[in-house]
């Protein structure tokens, strides 16, 4: 007959080694999850000082949010790094060949600003990563630049509307002001076709300078009241914007027998414009921008977006939610899909560049293997 104490000692040494087996069991699943989990990093790159840049940035985080909320576990991770352009075009290029270089993102959101953006698709092309933009100048190629994916409509998709709105008060002359920049001058041979189709003429172009003082704007002002046209077409950024149009109520150009219409951005993004600038000097003028019809989902989402503007800046006025905060979140929403998609047959990674001594930044940027998969999933 078996002892009882050695058959509890059995007993016991085979609980232990079940519990055992368990934990080993359990810690191997969790290092395979671990090693098994990939990351996709995104480069970011907005114009973080400007109210455009907090309404994309916004959508931004709400898309990404929304893509890890509802992945399965073990689903890809997809890393953003955000990059502060700060209204210039340096800060920019320098920002894309850091994300390029040091962090090989996998694809790059930004820049917003058109005289940003051109550098920026040139070295995505370089180092095949898809550079989407909500740069909107006509002059930015799809076609000549493989890696370019607009994340807006292009100006020159306006022209017809603007054209329909001339024809309907049978305008006949109109004068283009635009700023010197390749936002401003793209839109306008496309401008002047729609408006010569309906057979109206654009008398003069006058171009504002990106530096130019309120006197200097004052003086344009000037020479544009000694012509004989008063319909103006009005294609500049917010804060140019509302410059020319303080000094036009000062030139006694707001009053009855003057026309003016301003573009879709500045349409859009009216909310940049000070208050007291559109109440005074900004009464009577007509402004275009893309239709965006109401449901229950966009009324949902607006909600949301609303309170994670709030908790991100919570010192600053509400700005409200524009189209282009939605562009950035289709744009993304669409990126995170690809990325999903593609994730699951290639690892993302970079060919490594030349390794030799004394190369500039942009010699030693290397290629994406996952980018022309990217590209042709979205």
């Amino acid at each position: 007959m078996q002892n009882p104490r050695c058959s509890f000692l059995i007993l016991f040494i085979q609980l232990v080694s079940i519990i055992s087996f368990c934990h080993y069991a359990r810690q191997i699943r969790g290092e395979d999850n671990k090693t098994s989990a990939i990351e996709v990093d995104v480069g970011i790159i907005l114009d973080l000082e400007t109210n455009v840049g907090k309404v994309m940035n916004i959508s931004i985080l709400l898309a990404l949010a929304d893509y890890h909320a509802n992945a399965s576990r073990g689903a890809i991770k997809i890393v953003p790094h955000f990059r502060d352009s700060k209204r210039d075009d340096v800060e920019a290029a320098s920002a894309a060949i850091y994300l390029l270089k040091d962090v090989q993102v996998q694809a790059i959101f930004g820049p917003q600003m058109s005289t940003q953006t051109d550098f920026v698709i040139d070295i995505g092309n370089r180092t095949k990563v898809p550079i989407i933009s909500p740069a909107t100048s006509p002059s930015l190629s799809v076609k000549e630049n493989p890696f370019f994916i607009r994340g807006a409509l292009p100006s020159s998709s306006q022209t017809k509307a603007i054209a329909a709105i001339v024809r309907n008060y049978d305008w006949r002359q109109v004068v283009i002001i635009y700023e010197d920049s390749s936002y401003g001058t793209g839109i306008v041979p496309h401008l002047t076709d729609a408006l010569l189709e309906i057979n109206t003429l654009v008398s003069y172009r006058s171009v504002i300078s990106l530096s130019a003082n309120d006197d200097e704007i004052l003086k344009e002002l000037y020479n544009l009241n000694t012509k004989q046209t008063r319909v103006f077409i009005v294609h500049l950024q917010p804060y140019l914007a509302s410059r020319l149009f303080l000094k036009a109520k000062e030139a006694g150009m707001m009053s009855s027998g003057y026309a003016w219409i301003i573009t879709d951005v500045l349409t859009s993004l009216l909310d940049s414009v000070d208050h007291s600038v559109i109440e005074s000097s900004m009464q009577g003028v007509l402004g275009i921008k893309p239709y965006i019809p109401r449901s229950n989902e966009l009324n949902n989402y607006t909600r949301r977006w609303r309170k994670r503007f709030r908790q991100e800046y919570p010192d600053m006025d509400p700005v409200e939610l524009n189209v282009y905060g939605l562009w950035a979140y289709d744009s993304i929403t669409a990126l995170t899909k690809a990325i999903a998609k593609v994730g699951t047959t290639i690892i993302p990674k970079f060919k490594k560049a030349d390794t030799r001594e004394n190369l500039t930044d942009l010699d030693a940027l290397g290629t994406s293997e996952f980018g022309s998969l990217l590209l042709d999933s979205m």
